[in-house]
């Protein structure tokens, strides 16, 4: 089997207004994703999700001018060796770092997506696993800046649901943050586990500030006070409570991984299999976090393909630790884009689709009623 063609899909939906969240990136006034749809000599079609990386176009022109040319006629099921070209053609040497790992991890996607069709099996068995139950917590663009009183409300909503942990959008100011995590711990009661995100806002004052109270809550972690290069940070952040921090989803490869694990600063560890290089590189960062005690929680990419995805790496490795579910109102890349990718028991827990591949089959047609809409996707 040969690759005959890798062809990126830029695609978006604006957020009807008054469905915006505001969170430490700015208020979502879009969503945006690049599908990368691979096709072979033998009429199997894969499809992976490439994030976006807040430019879209950008990321799809350099998989269709560069990295596709790399790997036309490679056999798609080594994909060891696919990665490893694009990883020493554009990662190693002087190629663009970031938008190539983002592009490469839906092409990765893809190639497993395809074997997985291949072989007849869905990706969790290609991957060692089994249909296992993996918990699940609300998060995706939700649980905002808002009044602690209406955040409180939505925050009922999803445990009324099923789920069993939920995370708040933090990095405002201490005080409102505190204000808006007493309110939902107050709400929920003791049993639900709640986690914070500061999207990289917070300042080291910000975090001494915040740690005591967020103990006092039973907060579970404390996701991305600083943005990831800030190493010195994230050590003196440690240092200052008992809450864990959690980062990883703007780290890419192991390469990235290794360090964040080595510096002790982290305890939970959240690949993305859209940005940190599929399937193939986050079974690797996995087994780095295993052999060091630590779980891996994922981030959540937009659309379907990564959100099962996802649940598939979660129920074949040895150290899973939550799904992010995303729980926005409106989100038809979760939802149309090509079958519903998960579905919540009354455990608070997800499962792997029984499909082959990753088990989402793209509606071709709904990725044309969605073209790329150009500008930011938070203001």
């Amino acid at each position: 089997m040969k690759i005959t063609a890798v062809i990126p899909k830029p695609v978006s939906y604006r957020i009807p207004e008054g469905k915006n969240v505001t969170l430490g990136i700015g208020r979502a006034v879009k969503r945006d994703a690049v599908l990368i749809k691979v096709e072979t000599d033998e009429g199997i079609t894969g499809w992976g999700e490439a994030h976006h990386g807040r430019c879209p176009g950008a990321i799809a022109k350099l998989m269709e001018t560069t990295l596709s040319e790399l790997v036309v006629g490679m056999d798609p099921l080594d994909v060891t060796a696919v990665w490893q070209r694009v990883y020493r053609m554009q990662l190693a040497s002087h190629g663009m770092g970031t938008a190539a790992a983002l592009a490469l991890s839906g092409l990765d996607i893809a190639l497993w997506d395809i074997r997985g069709k291949a072989a007849g099996w869905p990706l969790y068995r290609l991957l060692g696993g089994a249909a296992r139950a993996v918990p699940a917590y609300a998060g995706g663009i939700s649980l905002g800046w808002q009044p602690p009183e209406s955040l409180a409300e939505e925050a009922q909503s999803y445990v009324a649901q099923g789920y069993r942990a939920l995370k708040l959008r933090v990095g405002d100011t201490p005080q409102r943050d505190i204000a808006r995590a007493r309110a939902v711990r107050a709400a929920v009661g003791p049993e639900v586990d709640i986690l914070v995100d500061a999207n990289t806002g917070y300042t080291p004052q910000d975090v001494r500030r915040v740690m005591p109270a967020y103990e006092d809550l039973a907060i579970g972690w404390l996701e991305e006070p600083f943005p990831p290069h800030d190493h010195r940070a994230y050590a003196d952040a440690a240092a200052a409570g008992r809450v864990p921090l959690a980062a990883g989803e703007n780290h890419y490869t192991r390469y990235e991984f290794a360090r964040l694990i080595e510096d002790g600063a982290v305890k939970y560890a959240q690949p993305d299999l859209s940005k940190s290089g599929g399937v193939t590189e986050t079974m690797r960062i996995a087994a780095l976090c295993s052999a060091w005690k630590m779980s891996v929680n994922p981030h959540t990419s937009a659309t379907g393909i990564n959100m099962a995805a996802s649940i598939h790496l979660l129920a074949a490795i040895d150290n899973p630790g939550y799904f992010e579910g995303d729980v926005a109102p409106h989100n038809p890349f979760r939802d149309e884009v090509g079958g519903v990718p998960y579905r919540l028991d009354g455990e608070g827990c997800v499962r792997p689709l029984e499909g082959t591949g990753h088990g989402i089959e793209v509606d071709e047609a709904f990725v044309a009623a969605h073209p790329l809409i150009e500008g930011p996707c938070y203001v």
